[in-house]
């Protein structure tokens, strides 16, 4: 009987960069919990696990599994944007890509040093855990989109425009 997800883990090259660059960079708080590990959280209690390995650096993370770090305002994300451009090379990080509305949200994708993808989103006041909440944020039985080949998402109102149309027609009207 799962209580929760409890924590996530992160692979990182270097323990004490690392740490340096949650801290100092993205503002997170990091606990060390043991020679090659760290604890990170940031604003709930859910952690991530950050294991120093020997993997090369070649080895990155796929970017579909990203980190979200939320931000307040579009305004924010761009100013972050800006901000990881400045210190790109000071950092060394691998790749940062344009800000851009996905699926509803303003965000942008960057790749650190260690190989692990980041997004910084704007995402509606309660993030994704909102979702929970709202039935046009499920297509669960919506059996017409089993075979979508696009990347629609519900964060996007045309994606809840969709949902919505379809359930009305599932009661027939």
């Amino acid at each position: 009987n799962p209580q929760r997800i409890g924590h996530g883990t992160l692979e990182c090259r270097d323990l004490v960069k690392t740490r340096r660059f949650y801290e100092e960079v993205l503002g997170i708080e990091c606990l060390q919990t043991s020679p090659l590990s760290m604890m990170i959280r940031l604003g709930t209690p859910h952690c991530y696990v950050v294991v120093q390995t020997k993997q090369p650096a070649a080895d990155d993370m796929n970017m579909m599994n990203h980190n979200g770090l939320d931000v307040g305002s579009p305004d924010e994300v761009d100013a972050a944007h800006d901000e990881i451009k400045a210190i790109q090379e000071q950092w060394g990080i691998k790749k940062i890509f344009p800000v851009k509305n996905n699926h509803g949200d303003c965000s942008f994708y960057f790749c650190d040093f260690d190989g692990n993808w980041w997004e910084i989103v704007h995402v509606r006041p309660g993030g994704y855990a909102v979702d929970f909440t709202d039935d046009d944020r499920d297509i669960t039985g919506l059996h017409q989109f089993d075979n979508e080949k696009s990347f629609f998402h519900t964060h996007d109102p045309k994606g809840r425009e969709m949902v919505r149309s379809a359930r009305a027609g599932q009661k027939g009207g």
